[in-house]
C-alpha cells in the first residue's frame, strides 16, 4: 500500500502522505478557491481509493483560499500550531551533555521516547522504524544536529534539529524535542532547547524557528522566556474520509 501520493491540477497540485493517525494532505500553488476545491476534493478520491481514514490537512498563514476550499468540502478546523522564531544566539547560560544520534544503534531507545512523550499526538505518536529511515534519507539529515541527552546510559530526551538553507534568510529549526515522561525528570525542556539553538548558530545560522501547538501553554510560556516570537500561525483542518 502506498505511502506518498501525488496529485496534479490543472494549476498547483497536492500530495497525501499516509501517517499512523491516517493521512496528511498538503495542497501547493491553488490560485482560487475552485482550484484548491479541485485538488482537494481529488487527493480525498485517492486517499479513499487506499481505504480512507481520517486526513487531515495544514492550511499555512491561515491562507484564505485553502481555508475555505477546505470549509467548503467539509473538512472542520481542529487546531493550531504557531511558528516562532527568534534571533540567533541566545545570551543564556546553560549546561547539558549532549551526543549526536548515532544511526543503526539509537533507533529503538529513540522510537520508545518520541512515542511515550507524543502518545497524545495526531502526527508525531506512533513512529516507527520506517518513518525515522525516511527522513534519514532526506537531504537536509543531518546526524551531528540530533541531539540525545543520557543519564547512566538511558536515553533520557532529545532536541533534532533540522536547517532551511533554501529560504532567504535561513532558518534553523527545533524540529522535534521531548523529555521521556517515564524518565520523572523536570525542566530539561529549556537546556535542551538551547543546546540545539547553539548547535545551529554553530552552523552559521542567525534565525531560530520552532513549531509549538497553540493548546500547549507550558511549551509557549517556555519558549516566550526564551526570546522567541510567534511568526505565523499555521491551522489544522480534518475530515474523516470513507474506504471506496
Amino acid at each position: 500500500m502506498p505511502r506518498h501520493l501525488e496529485i496534479a491540477g490543472g494549476a498547483g497540485s497536492a500530495r497525501a502522505d499516509r501517517i499512523p493517525t491516517g493521512w496528511s494532505i498538503d495542497v501547493d500553488g491553488a490560485t482560487d478557491e475552485g482550484n484548491a476545491r479541485a485538488l482537494l476534493q481529488a487527493a480525498l478520491d485517492a486517499v479513499a481509493d487506499q481505504g480512507g481514514g481520517l486526513a487531515r490537512l495544514w492550511v499555512r498563514s491561515g491562507l484564505p483560499v485553502l481555508t475555505a476550499a477546505a470549509a467548503g468540502v467539509g473538512f472542520r478546523e481542529e487546531r493550531s500550531l504557531h511558528q516562532l522564531q527568534r534571533p540567533l544566539p541566545v545570551d543564556a547560560v546553560w549546561s547539558l551533555a549532549v551526543r549526536p544520534f548515532v544511526v543503526g544503534q539509537d533507533e529503538d531507545a529513540w522510537l520508545e521516547v518520541n512515542n511515550r512523550a507524543f502518545d497524545w499526538h495526531p502526527e508525531q505518536g506512533g513512529w516507527t522504524r520506517e518513518d525515522l529511515e525516511e527522513r534519514f534519507a532526506e537531504p537536509w539529515f543531518d546526524p551531528e544536529g540530533f541531539l540525545l541527552h543520557e543519564e547512566e546510559g538511558r536515553l533520557i530526551g532529545f532536541c533534532w534539529t533540522k536547517e532551511h538553507r533554501d529560504v532567504d534568510p535561513a532558518l534553523g529549526e527545533i524540529y522535534v524535542i521531548a523529555v521521556d515522561p517515564a524518565a520523572g525528570r523536570k525542566g530539561l525542556g529549556g537546556p535542551l532547547t538551547l543546546a540545539g539553538l547553539d548547535h545551529l548558530h554553530r552552523q552559521g545560522l542567525d534565525l531560530g524557528m520552532l513549531y509549538v501547538d497553540g493548546s500547549n501553554a507550558a511549551a509557549i510560556k517556555l519558549y516566550d522566556r526564551l526570546g522567541f516570537t510567534i511568526h505565523h500561525t499555521d491551522v489544522a483542518w480534518t475530515i474523516e474520509v470513507p474506504a471506496r
